[in-house]
Formats: C-alpha cells, structure tokens, sequence
C-alpha cells in the first residue's frame, strides 16, 4: 500500500436525444436583517443560470441579539414575507420540496423560541426550514466564493482570509495556497455590536469610539489566532459591503473581484456613523434594519483592513445562496476537492498539536482501505469515511496535554478546534471516535455517546473498531507496514502483509490488545499473517 443543434427533419439518419430541460431551482436565506430568495435554472452540465432575485427586511437579528427570542409581531412578518415567496414559486410552478432549500442562520438558531418560530413557518407556509449551524455557513460560504479564487491566479500563491460581517456573527475562513487552513466563527456582528452599545449608553458622538475598542479586541483574536506571516489578502463579502461598492465603484463587474481602496471605505464608513438610523434611511432609502447594521459592518471591514496594513480590499459578490444553488447544482454536498480541504484542515490542527504526522497519515491510509473493505459489513455512506479519515488523523492529539488518558484530551481538543466543513454533529462523532481509539469500550453513560441516536452510535464503534485496528499496525510508529491486504471472510478479518521489515511480533501483541472492539462490533476475528 502507498502512503496515503437543431434536428435535420430531412435527414434519414435517427435524430439525436433532446436535451433535458433545465431543472427550476429556489433557495431561500432566513438571515438576521433580511429574508433573500434566489430562483434559477440548472441544466444538465450543472450550469446555474439566475431568474429572479428577492428580498424584503425584517427584524430577526434585532429580537434575538436584545431579547434572546423572536417576537410574535417578528413571526408574523416573516410569515407574510414567505408566502409572497411561494405566491412566486407558484408562478415558477416551482413546489416539489427537492427544488427549494431553505435556510436560516445565527438569528434563528440562537433564539431561545426557535422551534416554535420554525414549526409556525411551517405550519403557514410549507417551508421546511432548515437551521444551519456556523461550520455548515463556512462551507456554504467558501463554495460560493471558490469559482472566483479559482480565477484569481495571484491568490493561489499565498494567504487570502475571506471574511463575512453578518448581523448576529463574523465569518472567518483562512486559504492557503488555495487550501483551507483555518475557519472560525467570531461573536462579532454589526446588529450584535449595535444592540451591545445600545447598553453602555454612552453619547452617540462616543459610540463609534467605543465600537472600535470592542472590534479591534475581536481583530487581534483574528490576527493571533491565524499566524499569518507576510502579505495576506483580505476577500470580503456581505451586503453591506456590497452597498459600499455600488457608493464607490461606477459600473462595477458584478461577476468579478471588485478592488476597494481602503481610503475609499474608511471615508464612507465615518460619514455613515455620523448619521443615525434614520437619517441613513432617508439619505440613503435603507430599509430599517439594514440602515442600522450598516455602520457597525463596515467598521469591522475597516478595522480588519488597517490591522493586516491593506491598501485595498477585495470584494466578492458571493452570497450565501450562491452557496445553495451552487450545492443544488452539483447534488453533493462533499465533493472531492472539499474532502480534500476538511483533511487539510485536520492537517493544520494536527500541526499545532505537534503531532506525528508520519504515524498520523499512516493510520489515516491504513482506516482508509479497512474502511473500503468492510463496506458490505459497516453500510456507512461515503461521507463517513472522511470522517474516519479525520478522526485517525487526530486520534493522537491528545499527547500534546499529557501522556496519561490522551484519548481523552484528543476529544476535548477535537470538539473545541476549528475543523473547516465539519457540522457540530460531524464533530462530535470525529471526536468519540478519537476516544475510543484505545482503552474503555463505549456506554450510554460517557458524556456526548449517551446523548446520540442509536444509529450515530453504532456508527461511532464502526469507525473506532476499524481506527484501533489500523493503529495496532503501526503500533510502533515506525510505518513498517506497508504492502498490506484486508481479506473479510466467513467470521474472519485476515490480514496479509508482505515485504515488511523486521519482525511483526508488536503489531500483533498490539491487534490482540485493541481487536476486541472490532471482533465485537463486525463478530470476526481478526488474524495477521506475513506473505512472501
């Protein structure tokens, strides 16, 4: 094993087959100040070609970020505003639940009543809404910004940190070389920040003062957090930032990069915080809450640019429902090229860690063809086998706290690390998995195992059986094992190695130690033996 036309109606000749018709696609974005829906057109080659766009505002964010739960008069609202969206779809004859994706964010998901909100969306609209968490955003995000890196030539080459200011959050995602390195999710957002001065009461000629003492705070997380050295990009996207360039930038390429001096912004920004909401509503004809978003984000955009000493920003026109359709386009939520990006990910967090990456990518390939063998047996989806990827390679991390129950602190490091694509869910499972890598089998009563469905967790010892089986081959951390062969037969695992060096007598006292999980979970022994 290696480490890891048009139809002649004159011809005589059969015509060709049409085409399918394009398939009608909608996605709709549930976010802090506005409700957006998307409509368009996905042909057979995965083509999306836009037909409509909608917006209308209202208060989420404002509710949430003071209240802590959205009003009923909030509800109502939004109720009124999605049935005018399917009153459209309607006339799309767009209504099979497999052409609309509706989505809502950090406004929805942090209200305290967001089940009831939900369920009333649902009840009078048919909208099944879908309340994604902040790794889901991340990867939504970078795929609506990844045609335009791709061309970008120049930003291949080094560091470009995409950034998002949203009502309720601050969006993060660090490419390196065109790789996701890092993403995160900061409690900085224009309405959040808004809604917190709103408390200090301070003068209105004080405010932006105190605004940037709390950004520049969150700023030097950022900047600490990513370990950025030399010339670092910064592509911004958003709606306010996007208004920002339709002020600056005459005839502005919205399918292209827009360059934005930061002198520019930074001059918009201080006339904007000189004027209240309302003055920016009627100088401007803002809707209400996008009025009162609009100069908390563009300071945040400012002040992010002036601390990576940034004559110009890049800004993208790539919104969150580019995401969607994008997604809907393709019909897979994890190509290839992002499974690639979540193991670079794990990659970079195995690094900080000071893990054995040798051992690490090793046992990563060794799961990897366990994995691929047992498909019959296990009947995981695809998708779980990155998942198993990612856990072999962090399994070890937990070392870099202490030797002793290290697959313990693997876990803990694990649920709080910046794991690009990953839903809290996806996360929680790397993370068992990484605990069960060696010691106590699993039980109902260990913290997050206990909480899970049945399925997740059989799914949970599938991948940890098959994770201490390829640890156990490369127990020695010295990746002797290298040509090696998985063959399932009736109650048997056989394994068959060939051409490794020097004897194998610690890789099997070690398979005798961890195969009692696997001979558990799949009921076949597991035998080694060398092969000429």
């Amino acid at each position: 094993m290696e480490p890891i036309s048009k139809v002649d109606l004159t011809s005589t000749k059969e015509p060709l087959a049409a085409k399918p018709a394009p398939r009608l696609v909608a996605v709709i974005d549930i976010g802090s100040t506005s409700i957006r829906m998307g409509i368009a057109e996905i042909d057979s080659a995965g083509t999306v070609r836009p037909l409509e766009s909608l917006q209308q505002a209202v208060s989420l964010g404002k509710d949430t970020f003071t209240k802590g739960a959205i009003e009923p008069t909030t509800t109502d609202e939004c109720v009124g505003v999605l049935r005018s969206f399917r009153e459209v779809l309607h006339q799309y004859n767009i209504a099979d639940e497999n052409q609309i994706r509706a989505v809502a964010t950090s406004a929805v998901r942090e209200a305290t009543n967001r089940d009831v909100f939900l369920d009333r969306i649902y009840v009078a609209t048919g909208f099944n809404v879908e309340v994604i968490d902040e790794a889901e955003t991340n990867r939504i995000t970078y795929l609506a910004v990844s045609r335009m890196l791709d061309s970008e030539a120049s930003l291949s080459r080094g560091d470009t940190l995409v950034i998002e200011v949203g009502g309720g959050n601050t969006e993060a995602l660090l490419l390196r070389k065109g790789q996701v390195s890092y993403s995160h999710t900061y409690h900085l957002g224009s309405l959040r920040l808004r809604e917190m001065l709103d408390d200090h009461e301070a003068p209105v000629l004080q405010l932006p003062e105190i605004m940037e003492i709390h950004i520049d705070r969150a700023v030097r997380q950022i900047k600490q957090r990513l370990s950025v050295e030399g010339h670092t990009d910064l592509m911004v996207l958003g709606g306010d930032i996007r208004f920002a360039v339709s002020l600056l930038v005459e005839n502005w390429d919205k399918k292209a990069l827009i360059k934005l001096p930061v002198n520019a912004l930074e001059k918009l920004t201080k006339e904007v915080l000189s004027y209240s909401a309302d003055e920016l509503v009627r100088r401007y004809h803002l809707p209400y809450p996008d009025a009162e978003s609009l100069g908390p984000a563009l300071l945040i955009y400012t002040r992010l640019a002036k601390a990576f000493h940034l004559k110009n920003l890049l800004v993208s026109t790539g919104t969150l429902r580019d995401g969607l359709m994008w997604e809907m386009a393709t019909r897979e939520a994890w190509s290839h090229e992002f499974r690639k990006h979540i193991v670079r990910s794990a990659l970079e967090i195995g690094r900080k860690y000071q893990f054995d990456e040798a051992h690490a990518n090793h046992v990563a390939a060794l799961a990897k063809l366990l994995f691929d063998s047992l498909r019959k047996e296990h009947r995981l989806p695809p998708r779980f086998e990155t998942l198993m990827t990612v856990a072999a390679l962090l399994h070890d991390i937990g070392l870099f706290v202490s030797n002793r129950s290290h697959h313990k602190h693997s876990m803990y490091l694990v649920l709080n690390s910046d794991l690009f694509g990953l839903s809290a869910r996806d996360l929680q499972v790397v993370a068992l998995v990484t605990r069960y890598h060696r010691r106590a089998l699993p039980r109902t009563t260990h913290d997050g195992y206990a909480g899970m469905d049945r399925q997740t967790r059989v799914a949970v010892s599938k991948l940890a059986a098959i994770l201490r089986v390829a640890d156990a081959l490369d127990s020695g951390h010295s990746q002797r094992i290298r040509n090696v062969s998985f063959q399932v037969e009736p109650g048997a695992l056989r394994i068959d190695v060939r051409g490794a060096v020097g004897s194998l007598m610690l890789e099997r006292y070690s398979l005798q130690q961890k195969s009692e999980m696997f001979e558990q979970v799949y009921g076949m022994k597991v035998t080694l033996q060398e092969t000429s």
